[in-house]
């Protein structure tokens, strides 16, 4: 076949199929020329999710009509010269105006602030009207219609108007929460007006405005520098977590980025910390010489590349660790809200008609107290049940099983004195401000793998014999990869070795756990052999192991505590960081302060 040339209108569908692939897509490169512009206000307007209308306003600096009919040709742009190691500008392609053009019908009105007049131009399908004067207001507005009318094919595969509404207002956040000293304001025919006012130099406020204003109570500054590379912004505490990770934002020289490198480097520096699905709330910037990151590897610019992968890696998991020692081992506000919610779905209903009633929520099916006159108190309404606090006096012969009361002062410690154990599991701990409830197993488990850590940095775990060899059968292939493991174990008191084609024979435990399912120890293991990404270092596949292990040795629920067991374990919990959260990343404790007790029953 003959080889022949394109026609321009043709090229720039192509180049649009890479760099305009929804309205999203459309939207971020529109505001991102506004930010270039030097605006600092920004107005994006929808309808159809995008599709049929997506106009950006900005008060930027605007341009001349000599500019403007350039802009609207491909690789004409004013953010670069002759080089692209040095790009300090979110866009320098010079691709987006005219890709637009081609699919879409497009019109520009602009104006500077020197201009007596502006100037307007239309683009359909491709083909350019010339610049003609307008009026206009100092800055820009970008209309965007019919996006993909001139490439029915493309339409077919773009998601639902509320789908595509939703990605633009995602696309807003981001740049939002990277430009705090812009005011960005969304609205249209198909959403709500989303508006975010400028904070200035306050970054955190406006990570408030878009993250909640939880992130603000839940955030550990981060501030480090490694080698030329900084990174600052906030991490969530582990209990402050999402079930996905669009909370997760991360900017290179202030672009925004979705960079896998990144997104990883976040998800292992909160390992161990938070359950698997769930996912750390951060907002991290990373500053660096333009020279050592590559922002020219994809048209949509969402990924980058670094000279050093390892070192910004290093950085990013560093940095958030040390900001979890420090300020990360504690839980999280929500915690509390969310007992307060539990305990009052249902406020006092007044239409219900005769004596009031008031209805609790500190169990599922509600327990209804009802007012009775003649005693001039609440008591418990028919069919309900409750639990009664023992007179210290009774208490040897009339205390519940599921509940168990400590006496004595409250010393002033952060997570309080012991003053109750519930339903055999959960410690209730008196503080000087409110009180505490302990998840005992978790508590503990986290307590035992950060002594089995510590370990791993000095010393093997020490082990204990079993007096009979425990033998534990398998499939073949998970023999073979505990035995070819075994070394690891044996640092972490784990003696293992085969006995047989299908069986191990487990010979010592780790002295720590003391009375231990080995079986299921051993076959947990094994399950989780089978998982491992063998590019693993073996420090991390050993504290792996340790987390299992810790889970199978610790204090497990329904067992009975001594009140000196409790506090004993309370005084290890202050004493050890990262034990706001077990291994799994669940919460070990919620506080609730006295003040939202005292909101409960209507004291404040």
């Amino acid at each position: 076949m003959a080889i022949k040339q394109l026609s321009e209108t043709l090229i720039n569908q192509i180049a649009a199929g890479e760099v305009i692939e929804r309205p999203a897509s459309a939207a971020k490169e529109l505001i991102e020329n506004a930010l270039d512009a030097g605006a600092t206000r920004i107005e994006i307007a929808t309808a159809g999710g995008g599709k049929t209308l997506l106009r950006v306003t900005d008060n930027g600096s605007g341009m001349s009509p000599a500019d403007l009919e350039l802009a609207i040709r491909r690789h004409c742009t004013s953010k670069i010269s002759d080089s692209l190691i040095d790009i300090r500008t979110l866009g320098f392609r010079g691709e987006a105006l005219p890709s637009i053009g081609s699919v879409a019908r497009l019109s520009i009105t602009t104006r500077t602030a020197e201009a007596r007049e502006g100037a307007a131009i239309t683009v359909t399908g491709g083909r350019s009207e010339p610049v003609r004067p307008s009026a206009a207001n100092v800055g820009t507005v970008v209309e965007v219609r019919d996006l993909f009318f001139a490439t029915p094919a493309r339409l077919k595969f773009m998601k639902s108007e509320k789908a595509e509404a939703a990605a633009i207002s995602e696309v807003v956040r981001r740049m939002a929460v990277a430009f705090p000293k812009v005011r960005f304001v969304l609205s249209g025919s198909d959403r709500s007006t989303l508006e975010f006012p400028a904070t200035g130099d306050d970054r955190l406020a406006r990570m408030a405005q878009v993250l909640g204003k939880d992130f603000r109570d839940n955030a550990i500054e981060i501030d480090a520098e490694r080698e030329g590379a900084r990174l600052t912004g906030f991490a969530g505490v582990p209990t402050f977590n999402r079930g996905n990770s669009l909370q997760q934002y991360a900017f290179v020289n202030g672009r925004p980025v979705q960079d896998k490198l990144i997104l990883s480097a976040i998800r292992a520096a909160y390992a161990e910390t938070i359950p698997q699905g769930r996912y750390a709330v951060a907002v991290l910037s990373i500053t660096l010489d333009p020279a050592l990151v590559d922002v020219n590897v994809h048209p949509a610019k969402s990924d980058v590349r670094f000279r050093d992968p390892g070192l910004i890696r290093g950085l990013i998991i560093g940095a958030i660790r040390e900001a979890l020692a420090r300020g990360g081992d504690r839980a999280a506000t929500t915690g509390a809200s969310a007992m307060m919610r539990a305990f009052r779905p249902e406020a006092y209903r007044p239409e219900h008609q005769g004596p009031r009633e008031l209805w609790t929520a500190a169990a599922s099916p509600y327990r209804p107290m009802r007012f009775d006159e003649a005693a001039s108190g609440f008591a418990e309404a028919p069919q309900a049940r409750f639990t009664e606090f023992a007179q210290p006096s009774a208490r040897a012969a009339a205390q519940p099983a599921e509940l168990r009361q400590a006496e004595g002062p409250a010393p002033s410690f952060p997570l309080g004195a012991a003053r109750a154990q519930l339903h055999e599991n959960y410690i209730v701990a008196q503080t000087d401000d409110g009180l505490v409830i302990v998840d005992q197993h978790a508590a503990h488990e986290r307590l035992v793998f950060e002594t089995m850590r510590a370990a791993l940095h000095s010393r093997p775990v020490p082990a204990q014999a079993l007096l009979i060899p425990e033998i534990v059968d398998l499939p073949e292939d998970d023999c073979d990869r505990l035995v070819a493991h075994a070394e690891e174990f044996m640092r972490l008191g784990l003696a293992i070795e085969r006995f047989g084609p299908g069986a191990v024979a487990v010979r010592e435990t780790p002295a720590m756990l003391g009375e231990v399912d080995a079986a299921g120890l051993v076959r947990q293991l094994a399950d989780e052999l089978a998982e491992w990404d063998t590019a693993n270092g073996l420090q991390g596949r050993l504290e792996y192991l340790a987390a299992t292990m810790a889970c199978h040795g610790s204090v497990r629920s329904g067992r009975r505590l001594r009140t000196e067991e409790m506090n004993a374990l309370l005084r290890q919990m202050e004493a050890t960081p990262g034990s706001g959260q077990c291994n799994h990343g669940r919460p070990t404790y919620i506080e609730l302060k006295l003040a939202d007790i005292e909101r409960l029953f209507g004291r404040s």
